[in-house]
């Protein structure tokens, strides 16, 4: 299990600086979309110039033009890039396409994907890298969660690895663990703390246990 600091409410240098405070117990570093689109692929560009061994990960959601979004924010620097679940095919083809020839991954967020494991099982078989359960923030503030949604995936998946994002914080974090995911994504609950780097500290032990 790794992981995953999601910078959503920040500018580059602010970026930069929740970075060097956590960057020994991260494992990979989201670039989220707010900042994507305040700061354009600058800011993956920036912050993988700043830290050129942490695996980087850009947040597009792309919808369309999967192939080019794909190339430009690989040449950005993205390790990871993000595609929605509720995409086309054709996207998703483009989207892997582009990311293998460019040695990248491609995460593909489930927000908003109503019938979960029929959409899972299809994104396996189109060789998508990861499959991400996301309570996005407007569901969180109505107190849902993605802890369901990530055993369903885990039960239909195969090949891809899988990862759950959305309002985890280190009293939920054991739930989470049990379920054994690939990637754990953590916003709020690590940049929202007084002590960040101590939160993170106590997140990365838990999930090396």
């Amino acid at each position: 299990m790794k992981l995953q600091l999601a910078l959503d409410l920040v500018d580059i240098q602010g970026a930069i600086e929740v970075i060097k405070e956590v960057e020994a117990y991260v494992d990979v570093v989201e670039i989220g979309t707010p900042v994507v689109i305040n700061e354009g692929l600058r800011a993956v560009k920036e912050v993988k110039a700043a830290f050129p061994n942490m695996t980087v990960l850009a947040d597009l959601k792309i919808m369309d033009a999967a192939g080019y979004e794909v190339s430009q924010a690989a040449a950005a620097g993205a390790d990871i890039i993000t595609i929605l679940g509720a995409a086309e095919d054709e996207s998703i083809k483009g989207a892997v396409k582009e990311a293998k020839a460019q040695g990248k991954e491609i995460l593909v967020d489930m927000i908003a994907v109503s019938d979960i494991a029929t959409r899972a099982k299809e994104l396996d078989a189109l060789g998508v890298d990861y499959i991400c359960v996301h309570t996005g923030y407007d569901l969180q503030a109505v107190g849902k969660d993605s802890f369901e949604d990530l055993a369903t995936i885990k039960s239909v998946v195969t090949n891809a690895k899988t990862a759950v994002a959305g309002g985890i914080k280190l009293e939920t974090l054991p739930e989470v663990i049990k379920q054994q995911p690939d990637l754990i994504i953590v916003g709020g609950g690590i940049t929202s703390q007084d002590d960040k780097k101590e939160t993170a500290r106590q997140m990365q032990e838990l999930i090396s246990k």
